[in-house]
């Protein structure tokens, strides 16, 4: 009796052993924000607003990736990269440093919301809403 508890006391610590993995798997994940400088609240039709943003990071682990993307919910207009690339919603483009500029060009008179929503690839999400009312007086040109 006693060899058989032995037996099985030794057989259940060679599969706890061997059924690890030896490596330890240890996942960082390192929080962040995004700031955008202050924007008009107004714009008018073919008008560009720069936006400047800026990726805050509480440490720089060197696995941490991030992307953006953009879904406007009223209005239209264009969203440019710091490059001149037209962007496309709900495309993710890769950011590619912690500081970038958006350009936000009006193509309507109506008031304009959009968003821009920066994630990791440890799928921690952050969104900024931007709103622009049209300046009174303003129409397209005929």
């Amino acid at each position: 009796m006693k060899k058989k508890i032995s037996m099985s006391l030794v057989t259940a610590m060679l599969l706890l052993f061997v059924g690890c993995d030896q490596k330890l798997d240890i996942q960082e994940v390192s929080d962040f924000s995004i700031s955008a400088m202050p924007v008009s609240k107004s714009i008018k039709v073919h008008e560009t607003i720069e936006i400047q943003f800026q990726l805050n990071r509480t440490d720089m682990h060197k696995d941490a990736k991030y992307r953006f993307d953009y879904f406007q919910t009223a209005g239209k207009g264009i969203l440019l990269n710091d490059k001149g690339v037209l962007l496309t919603p709900f495309k993710s483009y890769e950011l590619e440093s912690e500081t970038f500029r958006l350009y936000y060009s009006s193509l309507c008179i109506d008031q304009q919301d959009f968003n821009i929503t920066v994630f990791d690839n440890y799928n921690q999400v952050h969104k900024l809403s931007f709103s622009f009312a049209n300046e009174s007086g303003n129409t397209f040109p005929f």
